[in-house]
């Protein structure tokens, strides 16, 4: 019986020690294949045709020496949680970067915010609607309704013709343009927003302003 029990015991403690050997394995494999992944993404050149096309949002210079691609979608958490990184980091390197925004609508009232944006910008206030929709994004994201009423108000605040707004919204002015950004989005391999292109290198997630800095440096050749 005794002599049993001890078979029985080494048989148990061997195959803990497999399973342990294999779930090592899993997990540096797991890692390994991860930062291979990620290194990819990192040292592919997006195809700058489809980061950028002539009526795109931009600010900052056009021969920057760093350019930085946003696709974003106006109800998407994450990218309200980036913005304040992304304002810190044009107003410490202004005339530095030239930044472009391009749409990726995915939630309920994606779309209307985005026409929004767009229309606000017919009158030349595309980003001061852009800051508007991301800083109130709690006041009318992730709601199952149209959400009209708050982009109204948001546009008699930054002082835009209301009723030629909402007739643009109410309309499929935008709508084409907005579809094939997202469509760009899509041929680069976006698969989820924020997605960033610094210098046609892509960068998914919401960036740490130090992280962000020091690729930032790196690209202008700053040295601390």
């Amino acid at each position: 019986m005794k002599n049993n029990m001890k078979a029985e015991h080494k048989i148990i403690i061997g195959i803990s020690i497999v399973v342990a050997v294999l779930v090592s394995l899993g997990v540096y494999n797991y890692k390994q294949n991860k930062s291979k992944e990620m290194d990819s993404i990192k040292n592919t050149v997006a195809d700058k045709s489809l980061l950028i096309r002539e009526d795109s949002k931009t600010v900052g210079p056009s021969n920057a020496k760093i350019t930085l691609v946003e696709f974003a979608d106006f109800e998407c958490e994450a990218c309200a949680a980036a913005h304040p990184i992304l304002q810190k980091i044009l107003k410490e390197y202004d005339g530095k970067i030239q930044f472009v925004f391009r749409h990726f609508p995915n939630h309920f009232n994606s779309m209307l915010a985005a026409k929004s944006a767009e229309a606000a910008g017919q009158e030349g206030k595309f980003w001061e609607m852009h800051d508007k929709l991301l800083e109130n994004q709690l006041e009318w994201g992730e709601k199952k309704v149209p959400v009209t009423e708050a982009f109204v108000k948001y546009a008699k605040e930054i002082g835009i013709n209301v009723p030629t707004f909402t007739d643009l919204i109410s309309g499929k002015t935008f709508e084409e343009k907005i579809l094939r950004d997202k469509q760009d989005g899509i041929a680069l391999g976006v698969r989820a927003t924020p997605t960033f292109y610094l210098n046609g290198k892509k960068y998914e997630g919401i960036p740490p302003y130090e992280e962000l800095k020091k690729i930032i440096d790196k690209e202008l050749g700053i040295t601390n």
